[in-house]
């Protein structure tokens, strides 16, 4: 045996070693969002199984603040051992980099482990809007510029760029119309006030299912499992059109391969779960899992989808 090869075993050996020893204490989630948000919620159901798994306690500890940027921050200048990790999403990694600038660079100091689930869009009218379905939707919208107006949870949000890819998509020109949460822009579309919304399905179904908002469709390429009788907005009128947000876990830059590779083993697994689907579902998510590899490449395309929409239809947030 050559000096190389050596090495090489005693290296796998090693790193083999480290993720069967991982964890021996207990492991942070920091959720960079208030309790009982989405992130929160979902990032809560997998750390109590990964508890169950891994013998340790998974604790979550939430560090609200400026859009999530605050607790991703905590996250990028800890350790990278495996002991604290990111409850991630789309906001403060995919978004707000391109956006208003961060004091981290999602791509180079965070280390993706899996994604967990995703949170699909519906679009939403007033019960009254002219349009049976959303082809039509798109026609009458596109034959009258500027006519009609569309409501978000707030310049810059998810809500307002996925409305923002799909006027661009469709060839639409509408007036955004921003509010402070997607609860009060939902009740200005069911008032008449404005014209349409793109906003999760866990904030509209309820109003879908009362009869208060009329649905075209979701923003997803496949159907949800919180609300499957809506089709993909991209079978029924916008070829191509597939949009979600997504929350996942990740750790510091640095962290070990092998503890990535077995947290993202243990997620993989679990969310595979029927329990843990169905779990999802109630609020209004999508279970989905990934190998760290895939994720990176998720944020990649993520990242460089929203700065090229962003810069396009100059999007800014006011200082």
């Amino acid at each position: 045996m050559n000096r190389f090869t050596a090495f090489l075993l005693s290296f796998l050996v090693t790193g083999a070693a480290l993720a069967q020893a991982y964890p021996n204490r207990p492991v942070k989630v920091v959720v960079p969002w208030p309790p009982g948000q989405a992130t929160d919620i979902a990032a809560r159901v997998v750390a109590e199984r990964l508890q169950s798994a891994l013998g340790q306690p998974f604790v979550v500890e939430n560090r609200a603040g400026a859009g999530g940027s605050i607790g991703t921050d905590v996250v990028v200048k800890s350790a990278p051992d495996g002991y604290t990790l990111l409850a991630a999403s789309s906001g403060p990694v995919s978004i707000m980099p391109n956006l208003q600038g961060t004091p981290y660079d999602p791509l180079k100091d965070l280390a993706p482990v899996s994604l967990i689930c995703a949170a699909p869009f519906a679009l939403v009218t007033h019960p009254s809007f002219p349009a049976a379905n959303a082809a039509e939707f798109i026609a009458l919208v596109k034959a009258n510029p500027g006519k009609y107006t569309f409501a978000s949870s707030g310049t810059g949000t998810t809500a307002h760029l996925f409305a923002e890819l799909f006027n661009s998509m469709a060839g639409i020109q509408a007036r955004h119309v921003p509010y402070k949460g997607s609860a009060p822009a939902l009740t200005d579309v069911m008032n008449g006030t404005v014209s349409f919304a793109m906003e999760t399905v866990a904030a509209t179904q309820t109003h879908i299912k009362s009869g208060r908002l009329k649905a075209f469709g979701v923003s997803t390429a496949r159907r949800t499992g919180a609300m499957p009788e809506l089709p993909p907005l991209a079978e029924v009128g916008l070829p191509g059109y597939d949009a979600a947000a997504w929350i996942g876990y990740a750790a510091p830059a640095g962290t070990p391969r092998e503890v990535l590779a077995r947290l993202s083993g243990e997620m993989q697994k679990l969310l595979a779960r029927d329990d843990i689907k169905a779990r999802l579902v109630a609020l209004g998510l999508d279970a989905v899992s990934t190998t760290p590899e895939a994720m990176g490449m998720f944020l990649r395309h993520e990242q460089e989808r929203y700065g090229s929409l962003i810069k396009s239809q100059n999007i800014k947030v006011e200082p």
